[in-house]
């Protein structure tokens, strides 16, 4: 017990040299990786205007201009939201636009009726939650040093449905098969999960699950490896940024750290 306990504190110790190191560029990098996927599917709408222009007609039988209205909203919508994300201005606009684009896109596409697309926006709304609690700072009191309550408790239970939001993402990674590798995946990827859902050591379990889930990314998401005719590279570029973008969402949490409902922060009371 006593060799565990070390192991874990030197981890986290090496954790929070990282943390230290890294700083000043942790926040702007998770929050790029947080919009990469509303960036590249900006990007998609913009270069198969015609292909997703015509899906959404043949889908839904909404005719020409709906059809164009939806690609165009998709379009503007996200990559001005990506912008004012990255530019810090009006953020909780952004979010919202993003947030929007979202529903919008889980309805149009039916992603309703498939549990891994569905499973995957719930993330990606987790994500986005992240982004808005990273925004949310401790309003003035009228006493000096005293924190005003209404804004923390905000950002704590944005930060509480984000974390739990995220877990979505991996529950679309699990394979269950009997080979030793997927069970040893399994085991892993699952422990992960719940400690960072309770807020448990969040900062060491969230970046062993930002080297899991990047192996995996590059390993499974290969996209640039498809050639550019074929279907499955669309689907695999998608696949590739919307886990970019939990990636993002897991380095925000790192960063920011699990908020006041959590196992680290009670352990700071104990």
């Amino acid at each position: 017990m006593t060799t565990q306990n070390e192991f874990l504190s030197k981890a986290e110790d090496v954790a929070d040299e990282v943390l230290r190191k890294t700083k000043h560029i942790l926040p702007h990098l998770a929050r790029f990786c947080l919009v990469s996927t509303f960036f590249e599917d900006g990007l998609r709408m913009w270069f198969q205007w015609n292909e997703q222009r015509e899906y959404m007609d043949i889908s839904w039988g909404c005719g020409w201009f709906l059809a164009a209205l939806f690609v165009f909203v998709n379009l503007v919508g996200q990559l001005g939201g990506v912008a004012m994300v990255l530019l810090r201005l009006k953020v909780d606009i952004a979010v919202g636009v993003l947030f929007a684009i979202v529903l919008l896109q889980t309805v149009a596409y039916q992603i309703l009726w498939d549990a891994q697309f569905l499973f995957r926006n719930l993330a990606l709304i987790g994500a986005l939650l992240l982004v808005l609690a990273e925004t949310r700072v401790e309003g003035k009191s009228l006493f000096a040093g005293v924190p005003s309550l209404g804004e923390n408790k905000q950002k704590t239970y944005l930060m509480l449905a984000g974390r739990i939001l995220l877990v979505f993402m991996f529950l679309t990674l699990l394979r269950f098969e009997a080979s030793p590798l997927q069970i040893i995946q399994i085991i892993i990827g699952s422990v992960l999960m719940v400690l960072v859902t309770i807020g448990y050591k969040t900062k060491l379990s969230s970046m062993l699950l930002v080297m899991w889930l990047m192996a995996l990314n590059f390993y499974v998401n290969a996209w640039w490896s498809v050639p550019a005719y074929k279907p499955m590279r669309d689907f695999l570029k998608y696949d590739f940024f919307q886990t970019l973008s939990v990636v993002g969402g897991l380095l925000m949490l790192i960063s920011i750290g699990p908020g006041g409902v959590s196992m680290d922060e009670h352990k700071k009371e104990w």
